[in-house]
């Protein structure tokens, strides 16, 4: 037998074993390594692709889509999907807009603990009373609103309160940028965001169904010369308000207008009956000796007078109980322009007699003074006009007494006057095509003619000297009309206006200024009428509106002589007293 030295096959050593095991871990590591490196290589590729995919968009949006010929403009009410448009200037500058909000409401039925929800939600809103509150939610209603238009934080906090039976609602809020300056024309919406007065409310179904803005005819940088002029005069003579407008002769379309005292959109506590009183076409007044412009253009339209027409304005006007007079009545009789120049009331009423009923009433329906006017505002007034229409009443219409028109009708009937004949009526939209406006013929192009010239010689010789601008050839004609009230006519209580156009040789605005029971101070020498309060205060419009419209003013004109010289030095209407306006009975 052969005796086999060595290990059996199947007999290992410890030292066997052990490696073995090393081998068996070794290979796990190995096996572990490769999959880690295979998820980093997937997990690199996949952030990769996800920085491509950016790359590739902001490369899209900010090179590409720039770059692009394709208007790519959509309205800001079309990407936030706002539920009313904006609204704009003729220039594009915003009267109103729309913000994203939300509003919190409850359903009182299902909050547990009424005392410390309400308690909690007046923590974080403090204009909110606790104890108001615990009373709404204690109510039978299964709904109610608690507060509207949050700020993003308090409806951030409210949410973190965790109080079942709250919610929150989608909403707008509509902000008014201008605030108070454009006030009256915009108007405003209520706390369920419908227009409730203004354009807000004329166009509530348009604005609502439009996505595009909707573009008025207002300048804004005209409307804030205008209210800063204004607001100044109401200020210094202590008026109790005012008003003051501009307006394209050649289309009708409003550039400024203005109301005081007016309010702030943006909070309706400040939106009171008074402040929210559009004076421009709201109100109703005797205009006064601005009237005359219609008695002296109807009149020389109808042929019944001309400029060389003279008439006896020495004697009084007796009617039955009425007596009509000027303050400083003239020793001789005048022609229709120096009529118009001095502001004689007889002259006037006697101009208005040979003129006939009849005649004054057509010519005053055909300047749209007999009915209301038209313009996209809902605060529209009727002209108060006298029925029956009889003698004494054609004699005081003549110089403004006895027939009450909004401003805006001055405005309209003054532009047909002074624009070559032809009546435009007024609107707060943009004329978007620039052609030519038609208008309806209401008197003849001579006789536009000659009022231009007329006015015009009321600025330079008469009434209207402070309204004069130099190179900007301002024609108008002043107004101080006594107020009617308790007991008549009273002598203190006066409506002050001053109307004009520029440029009087080839017109393209009207500028109006009325200041209501101005107070006579130091500047004015105590004088409260027309010439000392609205008429410098178109001037200065003018002369800041002028530029900014495109117009400059006109070289200076010669050297004036030694007699201009001391007449402009005086610049004080002559006889300041006479343009007043009254029917006084004996």
């Amino acid at each position: 037998m052969i005796k086999l030295f060595g290990r059996r096959p199947d007999v290992y050593s410890d030292e066997d074993t052990e490696t073995s095991a090393t081998l068996h871990l070794e290979g796990a590591r190995k096996r572990a390594i490769e999959m880690g490196r295979t998820r980093l290589i997937v997990t690199g590729a996949m952030f990769t692709l996800a920085f491509c995919v950016i790359a590739g968009r902001m490369v899209d949006v900010t090179v590409l889509k720039g770059v692009s010929t394709q208007p790519t403009h959509q309205s800001r009410s079309t990407e936030l999907d706002l539920e009313r448009a904006d609204v704009v200037d003729r220039n594009g500058v915003l009267l109103a807009t729309s913000l994203p909000s939300v509003s919190l409401y409850a359903h009182p039925r299902e909050i547990l603990d009424k005392a410390q929800a309400a308690q909690k939600v007046a923590g974080v809103l403090p204009d909110l009373n606790a104890a108001e509150l615990r009373t709404k939610l204690q109510g039978d209603r299964a709904f109610i609103y608690l507060r509207r238009n949050l700020t993003p934080r308090q409806e951030y906090e409210i949410n973190a309160l965790g109080i079942p039976g709250l919610y929150f609602e989608k909403a707008e809020k509509r902000i008014y940028p201008q605030s108070e300056l454009t006030a009256h024309v915009v108007g405003l919406t209520d706390l369920d965001n419908k227009g409730i007065a203004g354009i807000e409310k004329t166009f509530e179904n348009e604005l609502k169904a439009r996505r595009d803005p909707l573009r008025l005819s207002l300048d804004i940088r005209v409307q804030t010369v205008m209210r800063n002029e204004l607001a100044k005069a109401v200020a210094d003579f202590h008026a109790i308000g005012g008003t003051g407008m501009v307006i394209d002769v050649r289309t009708g379309e409003m550039l400024a207008m203005v109301s005081l005292p007016d309010f702030n959109p943006n909070n309706l506590a400040s939106a009171t009956p008074v402040a929210m009183f559009n004076r421009a076409t709201l109100g109703v007044y005797e205009m006064g000796s601005t009237f005359k412009l219609f008695n002296t253009a109807a009149a020389l339209d109808a042929g019944t007078a001309t400029l060389t027409s003279t008439y006896d304005v020495m004697h009084r006007i007796k009617v039955a109980r009425f007596e009509i007079y000027d303050y400083e009545p003239e020793h001789h009789p005048l022609t229709v322009s120096e009529i118009l120049k001095v502001s004689s009331n007889i002259g006037s009423a006697r101009m208005a007699l040979d003129l006939g009923i009849e005649n004054q009433k057509a010519f005053m329906t055909r300047m749209g003074l007999t009915r209301p006017a038209t313009v996209e505002l809902p605060e529209i007034s009727t002209p108060l006009v006298p029925n029956p229409w009889r003698e004494i009443n054609s004699m005081t219409i003549a110089y403004g007494h006895g027939m009450a028109v909004s401003p805006l009708h001055m405005m309209t009937g003054v532009s047909a006057l002074v624009n070559g004949g032809l009546f435009h009526p007024a609107t707060l939209l943009k004329h978007e095509t620039g052609a030519p406006i038609p208008g309806q013929r209401v008197i003849k192009a001579e006789t536009s003619r000659t009022m231009r010239d007329l006015m015009r010689m009321v600025v330079v010789e008469g009434t209207g000297k402070k309204g004069d601008v130099p190179g900007y050839d301002v024609g108008g004609k002043t107004g101080t009309a006594e107020k009617n009230g308790a007991g008549g006519y009273h002598h203190k209580t006066l409506l002050s206006s001053f109307i004009a156009t520029f440029p009087a040789s080839n017109p393209q605005y009207v500028v109006l200024a009325m200041i209501d029971e101005p107070q006579g101070n130091k500047e004015s020498y105590g004088f409260a009428t027309a010439g000392w309060t609205a008429a410098p205060v178109v001037g200065h419009v003018i002369s800041q509106i002028g530029p900014l419209l495109g117009i400059m003013p006109a070289p200076t004109p010669a050297e004036p002589s030694a007699k201009d010289k001391a007449r402009i030095a005086q610049n004080v209407p002559n006889k300041p007293h006479r343009e007043v306006t009254f029917a006084k009975a004996e």
